[in-house]
């Protein structure tokens, strides 16, 4: 399975670098390997910037013009490859889709993480077509249960009596 780890950019510099634009870091390390589109796969060989902002460059990618003509693409990576999680950790990909309830109560389905400066947030579809946003802190998330397919939440505190 395949996970998106962000795109490529505007170019950095004249060597192949570029800026990745909605990175997710801790996929985009040095010496992972990176799909592009067209079945291309390469080595990320420079890792610089930040983690908000990560500037990479691609084995076989030496200019300018090579960063350019890749703009747009998106970069994906095996999930075999990723780093370990640590508890209480999970991707995206294995939250969409989970079930929420509070207890009993059936709430909705998980339609999309969404990343905010303080937390990230589970989109809730309800079965109104409403959304609900729940933010991934212990007190609105009770229990994540990727294996069983559910999300506990609290909708109490989340102001939803």
């Amino acid at each position: 399975m395949l996970l998106a780890a962000g795109s490529v950019g505007r170019p950095h510099g004249l060597d192949g670098s570029f800026h990745v634009t909605r990175p997710r870091p801790r996929l985009l390390v040095l010496g992972a390997t990176v799909h592009l589109p067209g079945g291309e796969t390469a080595e990320v060989v420079r890792r610089a910037g930040t983690d908000a902002r990560p500037i990479l460059r691609l084995a076989g990618h030496t200019s300018r013009e090579d960063a350019e003509a890749l703009r747009g693409a998106e970069l994906r990576v095996e999930r075999a490859e990723t780093p370990a999680l640590g508890e209480d950790e999970w991707l995206a990909e294995d939250l969409v889709g989970l079930r929420v309830a509070d207890g009993a109560r059936s709430v909705g389905v998980v339609k999309r993480l969404l990343a905010y400066p303080s937390c990230e947030l589970l989109e809730v579809e309800r079965p109104d077509g409403a959304d609900l946003l729940v933010p991934l802190i212990s007190d609105a998330v009770r229990d994540v249960d990727v294996a069983g397919g559910t999300v506990d939440v609290d909708l109490a505190f989340l102001g939803e009596a």
